[in-house]
């Protein structure tokens, strides 16, 4: 028997004054129970009457765990979802072909739903603060399956799967350092701005507004219009758009229809717990993410799964100066970071200027922009000289950790193993998706694919690109070095001093202009002692 003496008592005690309020939701187990008496005693407790039900415990700490553990656990974010659905819409063939599908992958809906318990919160939050259908926080199923990396043959990127062009029309800022269409805060406000405007410009029908999100106002404007001056519905239904855009609201609605009722279809769908997953921090200035994840106590890869809009080692130098980091760490992380002074928040390298340097090679080999070295060298140009020095901010870490990187993701996806044979593509003036898939006979798509890019995507002279290609068609073509013969090797070669391209050329029995396009330099510009260059060699013609 407990009295205020015993340990199990004092220790009660304590939680009951440290938790409040939840003393009271216990009384229904403690009164009437000989464990309750001495906190019936010390006032903690009403006396228990007659009529009232009682609960022998084992422990009131084991009650108390239990209570606490029960009302600690998060709501259902789909239990609240479901209640605020409000589309108006009749089942249909259409939508039962889509769900029959889901149906049929429940394995399917359970990696999507797990994978957007880190953003959907945040995301239903800011539908429900525009009053806007609750069932919009299920599109980025049908657009990413909730993946911020995902990137589409049609340059759409992020949970929403925002175009360029689109994302530059609402603010999304896109460029070396940062694409906010990956950013969960900077997408989301993008695609409901967006998703508005398509409602207006619906004249308030939300299905053809979200069919336009897909296809494009366009398209569903005009096939509308034709449908009006053919005294036709003009509702999405009757509607002729591409296949595409004809399935596209039938999956979301058919996504509805089994979160609103999953019993129904025999689907049992992941918690996604209805509680915040992240803060958004002020950082104020440039940050290293290396550095980021250390003042966080987190490793990088959980900085880049919070901030998938970071292409590189550090956030973008321009902005926007904050960063998304999860509940539990915010705190750690914003004590930490006003320890450090914003010049230590990025590292920095004396650089001397070496003859023949031209200051994009300095960018390409600090992994930096031309842009951010002008800035900190306060340059109006791009001449600098031989002799000068200039500060060049550099990761904190070798670019290996920086594991989520566009560079180490694109790293990953050409290194994936597939079947045939690895070959390495240097672009060349002129080329394009389509000339080089006929080369190597592959399609575009699979080109682009390879090298985790879009058909329709710039394609720069110097872009290295990775071809996978049957061994059967391997022929001379497909080495970049086109002049040689089947016995050709790559290999890569370190610069000595007194080396000149020249010298080199002559060595292999290549030309300068191989080296030059096969290493994107300029052969006009002087080799540095240990840089390190890329050769094809026929080693039938190399002396012994």
């Amino acid at each position: 028997m407990l009295n205020r003496h015993n340990a199990d008592y004092r220790q009660l005690l304590q939680r009951i004054k440290a938790v409040g309020a939840i003393g009271v939701t216990l009384l229904p187990f403690f009164a009437g129970s000989v464990a309750a008496e001495p906190f019936l005693r010390d006032g903690l407790l009403p006396a228990h009457r007659a009529d009232e039900p009682s609960l022998a415990l084992t422990s009131p700490l084991e009650a108390l765990t239990l209570e606490t553990r029960a009302s600690s656990e998060p709501e259902d974010l789909l239990t609240r979802l479901r209640s605020g659905f409000s589309l108006d819409y009749e089942d249909n063939r259409r939508i039962a072909a889509e769900r029959n599908w889901f149906v049929r992958h429940p394995a399917y809906l359970e990696r999507v739903f797990t994978r957007a318990q880190r953003y959907m919160p945040y995301i239903l939050a800011e539908i429900e603060r525009r009053d806007l259908p609750l069932e919009l926080a299920l599109l980025p199923i049908v657009e990413s399956a909730y993946d911020p990396f995902a990137y589409s043959h049609g340059r759409a990127a992020g949970l929403w799967q925002m175009i360029p062009g689109t994302a530059r029309r609402f603010g999304v800022r896109q460029n070396w350092w940062y694409d906010g269409r990956r950013d969960v805060v900077d997408s989301t406000r993008a695609a409901l701005d967006y998703l508005e405007y398509l409602y207006e410009l619906n004249d308030g029908d939300w299905l053809n507004a979200i069919a336009s999100y897909n296809s494009g106002e366009g398209n569903v404007l005009r096939s509308a219009k034709r449908n009006r001056n053919a005294g036709k519905p003009h509702d999405f239904w009757n509607l002729k758009l591409p296949r595409e855009t004809s399935t596209y609201v039938p999956k979301l609605l058919a996504l509805v229809d089994i979160v609103a009722d999953p019993d129904a279809y025999e689907l049992a769908l992941p918690t996604v717990a209805d509680e915040p997953q992240f803060v958004v921090a002020d950082i104020g200035s440039q940050l290293d993410l290396a550095l980021a994840a250390e003042l966080a106590g987190v490793d990088v890869d959980t900085v880049y799964s919070y901030n998938p809009g970071y292409n590189r080692w550090s956030t973008d130098p321009a902005g926007p100066h904050r960063l998304v980091l999860p509940v539990a760490a915010a705190d750690t992380f914003t004590a930490a970071l006003a320890e450090v002074p914003e010049s230590e928040r990025v590292r920095w390298k004396r650089h001397k200027v070496k003859n023949g340097e031209a200051i994009s090679q300095i960018a390409l080999e600090y992994n930096t922009t031309v842009a951010q070295i002008r800035e900190a060298n306060n340059l109006r140009g791009n001449m600098i000289r031989a002799g000068h020095y200039l500060l060049i901010p550099v990761a904190t870490k070798p670019l290996s950790t920086y594991s989520q990187s566009a560079d180490a993701r694109l790293a990953k996806t050409q290194n994936r193993k597939r079947d045939g044979s690895k070959v390495e593509h240097v672009v060349r003036k002129g080329e394009s998706f389509w000339t080089i898939s006929r080369r190597y006979k592959v399609t575009h798509r699979q080109l682009a694919a390879w090298n985790g890019m879009a058909p329709g995507d710039p394609l720069p002279v110097g872009r290295k690109l990775v071809v996978w290609t049957d061994a059967v068609n391997e022929s001379p073509q497909v080495s970049p070095a086109t002049t040689l013969g089947n016995t050709t090797r790559k290999l890569r070669y370190t610069v000595r001093n007194g080396d000149s391209l020249y010298l080199i050329a002559n060595r292999f029995r290549v030309s300068i202009n191989d080296i030059a396009r096969w290493n994107n330099i300029d052969k006009n510009k002087i080799l540095r002692p240990g840089q390190k260059l890329t050769m094809y060699v026929d080693v039938t013609r190399q002396s012994s």
